[in-house]
């Protein structure tokens, strides 16, 4: 009975080595449970330093593989401004080539061709006084009367601006053409004819150009112009080039003279060092119905129109500025007059008398 004890959870007698032989055997596993624990926790720590040294390896090649990317990346840049520099200087020096060259074609005709040019300026002063004569003079009288001045004038205006052609009115039996003007250079030589027909009715009719192509055709002339007060709807700066025709206003007809002679000038200079004779007429027409001739002729029309706008401008800044200056000298005159008038009454006859003033006075006694 000495080997028994009293289980105290269940009151059962054990016997003593029974319950040593369960203590033992439960420390056992205590223990066992522990040692398998630490060592689940030892590996366990294991994996968790390999796992964040591999992430530390891999988070480190992403940033070396990222420096890359972003070296390249710049590298490429650069690569790639350095071909836009590259492309800018090449088209740079091509660019200051062309000017150069440009420069030196424009001296050399500006050097052949001054003396034109200034006698050209002369001519188209004249002819400009002219041209508001004969607008001066188109106001008069009827529709008919005023067809017959504006024809009459266009071939005087046209004779005193190129005293050189020669200019003569058509044929009273040719339609639709008034005046052919021969262009001839200073030596003589006939460069080419221009055609030209003035209307001043109120109502535009296409026919008109088709008439017009026709006398061209048959007085072989070159260039054929239609100077007239009313406009199809394709020409809206006073000029302009419809089917192979030129359309102008009364106020740009003899801007437009200038240039068509001066084109029909060149190109005649130009063929008379030419062999082939043959194409002088087509090279004419195609030249002056293209569209640097037209740009040529536009430049020049709205540099007459610039001029004149501003002198009207001018004019009337001066009119604003004398009517100003006018009142400023009226105020003058009378603020004297009252100074004057004021100290006399205080000084009485001893007030000396200014020279001049008396006529102010009376001058604004009148005002």
């Amino acid at each position: 009975m000495a080997n028994l004890i009293k289980c105290p959870k269940c009151g059962e007698q054990i016997e003593i080595t029974s319950a040593l032989k369960a203590e033992i055997s439960e420390q056992i596993k205590i223990e066992a449970k522990e040692e398998v624990r630490k060592e689940l926790e030892e590996k366990n720590s294991l994996e968790t330093a390999d796992l964040k040294r591999i992430l530390e390896e891999k988070d480190k090649k992403l940033a070396e593989f990222r420096e890359q990317e972003l070296k390249l990346r710049e590298e490429k840049r650069k690569i790639e401004e350095e071909k836009k520099e590259l492309v800018i200087e090449v088209q740079r020096q091509v660019d200051e080539g062309i000017k150069k060259a440009e420069e030196a074609a424009f001296k050399k005709a500006d050097e052949e061709h001054r003396l034109k040019d200034l006698e050209k300026d002369k001519r188209l002063s004249d002819a400009l006084k002219a041209n508001e004569e004969l607008n001066r003079k188109l106001q008069q009288g009827s529709q008919q009367t005023q067809g017959e001045v504006l024809e009459l004038d266009l071939e005087n205006t046209l004779r005193e601006a190129f005293p050189q052609d020669l200019v003569e009115p058509v044929g009273k039996g040719i339609k639709g053409a008034d005046i052919k003007q021969i262009v001839r250079s200073p030596r003589g030589f006939v460069c080419g004819v221009i055609l030209w027909e003035s209307k001043t009715t109120k109502a535009w009719v296409d026919s008109w150009l088709t008439k017009l192509k026709d006398d061209l055709r048959s007085e072989k002339a070159d260039i054929p112009v239609l100077v007239t007060t009313i406009f199809p709807k394709e020409v809206n700066k006073g000029f302009g080039l419809i089917d192979n025709v030129w359309v102008v206003s009364f106020d740009h007809f003899v801007p437009l003279a200038i240039a068509l002679r001066k084109n029909l000038l060149d190109v005649g200079y130009q063929k008379a060092l030419s062999v082939n004779q043959g194409r002088k007429a087509d090279l004419i027409f195609e030249f002056v119905t293209g569209n640097e001739f037209r740009q040529q002729v536009e430049a020049l029309v709205e540099v007459y129109m610039e001029m004149k706008d501003q002198i009207d401008k001018e004019k009337l800044a001066y009119e604003r500025l004398w009517k100003s200056r006018e009142g400023q000298i009226k105020r003058l005159i009378s603020s004297t007059i009252n100074i004057y008038a004021k100290a006399a009454g205080l000084v009485g006859s001893s007030m000396p008398q200014i020279k001049g003033l008396e006529l102010l006075e009376i001058e604004d006694s009148s005002q």
